[in-house]
């Protein structure tokens, strides 16, 4: 019996824009990044904002951070919801 040939994995491109590089089947790209103190900075206000429980400050933030995510729906999250219904309830919403 002959050796197997192993296939390797394909990755998949993350990113916008891939450019060619020297090898016809590698590809590259140029993604965006956050640098790191800025990020840092960044996750201890997001952590601030986990924990007082703002899912609509949560959801803004992470908009702002993270490239291309879009949220698909409302906020669903039932203590949130609750919120809003005691907040319009008493008028401050």
């Amino acid at each position: 019996m002959g050796k197997k040939k192993h296939d390797v994995p394909k990755e998949l491109l993350i990113g916008y824009n891939p450019e060619p590089t020297s090898h016809s089947r590698i590809m590259k790209a140029h993604e965006k990044f956050v640098p790191s103190a800025e990020l840092e900075s960044k996750l201890k206000s997001l952590e601030m904002v986990l924990n007082v429980d703002d899912v609509g400050v949560i959801r803004l933030m992470m908009e702002k951070l993270v490239s291309g995510y879009t949220p698909s729906d409302e906020i669903v999250d039932w203590v949130y919801m609750e919120r809003e219904a005691e907040a319009q309830a008493l008028g401050l919403a």
